[in-house]
């Protein structure tokens, strides 16, 4: 540990070294550089990867830090980090192809496509799912540090399968995880594929995501970041964690240009149509009429200045994501972090964003 934090103190001494050279200037790139060298000093992150695009164009994309502290490796826009709750953003696009091609009714009971699911007090739909209103539980105690192996889609419903809904779907708003599991085997039911392997053909190559992918306990991906802990200034490898028990909702590594290009693919090109990708990121609402400002694995939100932003946040064991797009400006920011604490990415991702606004 003492050699960690030996190494770290280089760390803070490499960023600023290098940053000299990155940060000279008075353009968008290098004020953006400035802010996150200031946010990885004062939160004490290891790496940082950044990409922006923007109508259709990845105009920047940069490494800061390290993705491995003792062998000394930095940060590049090929980096993979876990991206969180990222995953369950691009799932939805899975679900949004099945509706275009009419495979799937959102609010039909979720046992029409996923029959071993047992039937509660009320009935769910895939919708409510997506939205957070089905009443699923999230993780309890330490079960987002799993390291039991799930081999499929199905074993890892095993997980809540058999608990009580929380609340009468569609009442209240509580965030859910598992529910995503739910969601991966609607896709497999609706399109009688694999879950992954959908994923994969149907929906990664598609969108240009060419090094996203589900995290497997036997992966040998490079390059790949090192995961790491930081709790009172002290830096730590992150617990091993097998992330079979969440693909859909948080188990998929991949760069930030991974995640500006599946913005840019549903933005550009036809792989869902206009009316489905609205049904997407439109919020959903309450039964009492109040919304959520969550849709079916989007996040709406506005930033300082009352511009409208649609994304999503991931946070996982040894790392943290953020995905914003401003449809009004056409401007896509993603950060990903190889540490699990330290600081507010929504912040940071909507600052970065404003220098890059005409």
């Amino acid at each position: 540990m003492n050699q960690l934090k030996h190494i770290y103190i280089l760390i803070l001494l490499f960023i600023f070294s290098v940053a000299g050279l990155k940060s000279s200037g008075s353009g968008p790139e290098a004020r953006a550089s400035r802010i996150i060298e200031k946010f990885m000093k004062i939160h004490k992150i290891p790496g940082m990867s950044i990409a922006i695009g923007k109508e259709g164009e990845i105009i920047w994309s940069e490494g800061f830090g390290l993705a491995d502290i003792e062998q000394n490796i930095s940060v590049t826009p090929q980096t993979r980090f876990r991206i969180g709750s990222v995953s369950k953003t691009v799932t939805s696009a899975a679900i949004g192809r099945l509706l275009d091609q009419n495979k799937i009714n959102l609010d039909a009971p979720i046992q029409r496509y996923v029959p071993s699911f047992p039937a509660k007090r009320w009935p769910i739909t895939t919708r409510q799912t997506m939205g957070h209103l089905a009443g699923i539980r999230h993780y309890r105690g330490k079960e987002m540090l799993s390291d039991t192996f799930y081999p499929n889609v199905e074993s890892g419903l095993s997980i809540f399968d058999q608990d009580t809904l929380l609340h009468e779907p569609g009442k209240k708003y509580r965030y859910s995880s598992y529910g995503w599991n739910l969601v991966s085997a609607v896709v497999e039911g609706a399109s009688g594929i694999d879950f992954l392997a959908y994923m994969e053909d149907t929906v990664f190559t598609a969108l240009g995501m060419e090094t996203l992918m589900a995290e497997h306990r036997d992966s040998t991906l490079t390059p790949i970041a090192t995961f790491y802990s930081i709790k009172k200034g002290e830096i730590s490898i992150a617990p091993f964690v097998d992330n079979s028990y969440k693909w859909a909702g948080g188990g998929f590594v991949g760069t930030t240009i991974d995640m500006v290009n599946f913005i840019h693919g549903l933005n550009q090109t036809d792989f869902l149509s206009e009316k489905t990708l609205n049904e997407l990121q439109k919020p959903l609402l309450l039964k009492n009429g109040k919304s959520t400002k969550y849709g079916l694995g989007w996040v709406t939100q506005k930033d300082f200045w009352r511009n409208k932003i649609i994304g999503h946040s991931g946070g996982s064991t040894g790392g943290r994501a953020m995905l914003i797009h401003y449809p009004e400006k056409d401007i896509t920011i993603a950060i990903l972090v190889n540490s699990s604490s330290g600081g507010s990415l929504n912040k940071l991702a909507k600052r970065i964003a404003r220098r890059f606004m005409n």
